[in-house]
């Protein structure tokens, strides 16, 4: 695969430095010539001094053949402008922008552009980690609102049906795992203590299932 990465801070350079040892064609674009000095020795990749939006550079790395771009510079319209331009102009499969404003990121989400909101990933994290034990958070989608999680069937869920928990809204049943195999259960399901539950929830949904899970 070949992968424009923009930014060579922490996360743009450990990328590049994992996707390069993998012997993938990896290019690393940044406007600090210094911030190379964080890629290692025997990285094989294009380093480029300059800027994401700018197009002789991006020609310079690659963009016509490139298979993603990773916008993962300091500032958030530097990563939305490059990966707008990457998206769109160039027409690259796979874009991906770390975007820390979390609105900003829903916009760019719904533009077609797949984003990542570290500070408001974070921040739900904590907040699940702290309110919300019994659930396990596992992926997120867009800035966070709507989460894959699992659930180990105990207590008050053993003995209810699926539809019980499925509201077809807030809580959406995704898969059932029960003595290591997985299904997708129907609506009249009867969960049994140690099923381990897959769900899709939102906000809403990740408050009602752990009053449920409680009691």
């Amino acid at each position: 695969m070949k992968v424009i990465i923009l930014g060579c801070g922490r996360v743009g350079s450990a990328i590049a430095n994992l996707l390069d040892s993998e012997g993938h064609q990896v290019a690393v674009i940044d406007k600090d010539p210094d911030a190379f000095e964080r890629l290692k020795k025997d990285f094989k990749g294009l380093k480029l001094v300059g800027l994401g939006f700018d197009r002789e550079t991006l020609e310079k790395a690659g963009i016509r053949e490139a298979d993603a771009f990773v916008a993962a510079a300091k500032g958030d319209n530097h990563n939305a402008v490059s990966a707008f331009l990457a998206r769109n102009y160039f027409g690259v499969p796979k874009v991906i922008a770390r975007i820390y404003d979390s609105e900003r990121a829903r916009i760019y989400w719904k533009m077609g552009i797949t984003t990542i909101a570290p500070v408001s990933w974070a921040v739900n994290e904590i907040r699940d980690f702290l309110f919300f034990q019994e659930v396990s958070p596992r992926i997120g989608f867009g800035a966070g609102e709507v989460k894959l999680v699992e659930c180990s069937c105990s207590g008050h869920l053993a003995g209810r049906t699926v539809s019980e928990i499925d509201d077809g809204k807030h809580i959406k049943f995704v898969a059932l795992v029960r003595r290591g195999q997985a299904q997708i259960p129907p609506p009249g399901f009867v969960l049994k203590e140690g099923d381990m539950l897959v769900l899709a929830v939102d906000e809403i949904g990740m408050q009602k299932l752990n009053e449920v899970v409680r009691g």
